[in-house]
């Protein structure tokens, strides 16, 4: 069975960085565009990123162009999400996501996630 597995959050002061890593275990992970999404408390769920099968193309939400990248590894099935500049406003739980189409306009499967918290 296909599972999604997200790490490397944790709590950060106002403009550091982290990492984020998601493998993928079972299934054809390259087969499927990727993307990562979060989730505020008492917020909807927000689309972060998203990348091609081959990674040839990306795609942003507003609040975060220019300061994440979205990169993956199909040999290893391991996609990342390189955090910087981060603010008190992206503090969420992060989850990765395989998708329908970079944009992840539909989601097949989801990872329970990992938590972001950034400090003032």
């Amino acid at each position: 069975q296909a599972q999604l597995v997200e790490s490397g959050g944790g709590l950060v002061q106002t403009g550091g960085s982290l990492r984020l890593s998601c493998v993928a275990t079972g299934g054809t992970f390259r087969d499927h565009a990727m993307g990562w999404f979060r989730q505020a408390p008492g917020q909807e769920r927000e689309f972060v990123a998203g990348i091609t099968w081959n990674g040839d193309r990306t795609h942003y939400g507003d609040a975060v162009r220019g300061r994440f990248t979205i990169s993956r590894d199909n040999s290893k099935k391991t996609l990342y999400l390189q955090m910087n500049s981060l603010k008190g406003e992206d503090t969420a739980v992060y989850t990765c996501a395989a998708c329908v189409g970079a944009r992840c306009t539909a989601v097949v499967l989801r990872g329970k996630g990992t938590q972001v918290t950034v400090a003032s």
